[in-house]
């Protein structure tokens, strides 16, 4: 399969003049595009421009209000509790993200935690956006239940992914961006576009044995009857599982139960409302421990530490967390390629709303 070059400031223009069609306002619409496309320059196709089918059928569909109408519940110089008012969750992602950093630059530290959100995108964004400030940024969140935990038949756990950024002084910003399951849903609906099988490590069926099968275990996740993702580290505790498991519960404490908001198979509960997905940031000043400068000499020695260890045999390159992405990101700088079955999804999103597709 031939992947389509797309102009990345055509394709950002088409995106915001589609989810200002259905009532964002212009600005947090960029919000919006600027995150899907920055997945995708990055090399996460699976959430990138791909998810725009999601967007605007949920903005139809009501379950993500087109404005988001953050509300701030309770907050102290070092942590707020926001309701993101069922908007999309870049948009609440973003501005929360915002308030965080500047309370962090103020006081050091700071947490946030967000209720009554939506699907926000790559957790790595939020987390970056901290290194613009020298500061190590942290972003989670939960998700719908796509995940069965160790040795259970049923999904009641989200992907629940995690990222943390760090800046560096010669060497790229180390950069963690990880769901707590093997792979995310969206790779399982990469691999379904493509008619490709799935590793055997990845999901379960409605029995609860592993599948190849992308088209059922995605069919089964949509009308939750049973199987799914696997967490990291496969199946069983002797491949560590439960580690992907714990870390997933853990990461829904302090999003979904710690922000009052849904959590497990709360989320996603009923069809057509809206899901109350629950987010955590966090940003800090690497000066309230050490000068930046010295953190970023001492990062940096780590890294090439790592980088130039020895080699298992036949291996020619050892990477750090980012690495890749950040690789990709220089070179989708004017560009980025998306699948064939997603430029006719984006052509039909242009049909339907009667916004010209320029590309």
């Amino acid at each position: 399969m031939e992947w389509i070059k797309v102009n990345i400031d055509k394709l950002f223009n088409f995106g915001v003049e589609v989810f200002k069609k259905l009532g964002v306002p212009e600005d947090d619409a960029k919000i919006v595009m600027d995150v899907l496309i920055a997945s995708d320059r990055r090399g996460i196709s699976s959430h990138g421009v791909a998810r725009m089918r999601r967007y605007v059928n949920g903005i139809k569909s009501g379950i993500m209000k087109p404005v988001a109408k953050i509300e701030i519940l309770k907050e102290t110089p070092n942590t707020i509790l926001a309701s993101g008012g069922d908007g999309l969750g870049q948009v609440v992602g973003y501005k929360v993200m915002e308030m965080v950093i500047k309370k962090a630059l103020d006081n050091n530290v700071c947490v946030g935690v967000v209720r009554n959100s939506n699907h926000y995108g790559i957790a790595g964004y939020y987390a970056m956006m901290a290194l613009k400030h020298d500061l190590i940024g942290v972003s989670l969140t939960n998700s719908a239940p796509l995940m069965v935990p160790t040795y259970g038949k049923d999904a009641v756990l989200g992907t629940n992914p995690l990222a943390l950024a760090f800046p560096a002084g010669k060497e790229k910003p180390i950069v963690l961006d990880m769901a707590t399951s093997t792979v995310p849903r969206g790779k399982l609906e990469v691999y379904n576009r493509l008619s490709k099988p799935l590793p055997i490590t990845w999901a379960t069926d409605e029995t609860g044995r592993p599948t190849q099968d992308a088209a059922r275990v995605l069919a089964n996740l949509l009308e939750r009857k049973g199987g799914g993702l696997l967490p990291l580290g496969g199946a069983d505790e002797e491949t560590g599982g439960h580690k992907g498991y714990g870390l997933s519960f853990v990461i829904d404490i302090l999003t979904g139960v710690l922000s009052g908001g849904a959590f497990g198979p709360n989320t996603y509960k009923k069809k057509g409302e809206p899901p109350n997905i629950c987010h955590m940031f966090a940003a800090l000043r690497i000066d309230a421990f050490m000068p930046v400068e010295e953190f970023k000499a001492r990062l940096d020695e780590y890294i090439n530490i790592l980088r130039n260890c020895p080699k298992a045999d036949g291996a020619t390159r050892i990477y750090v967390a980012g690495e890749k992405e950040a690789e990709k990101e220089e070179l989708h700088k004017d560009f980025v390629e998306i699948d064939p079955k997603v430029y006719e999804d984006l052509k039909s999103i242009s049909e339907e709303l009667s916004v010209p597709m320029e590309f």
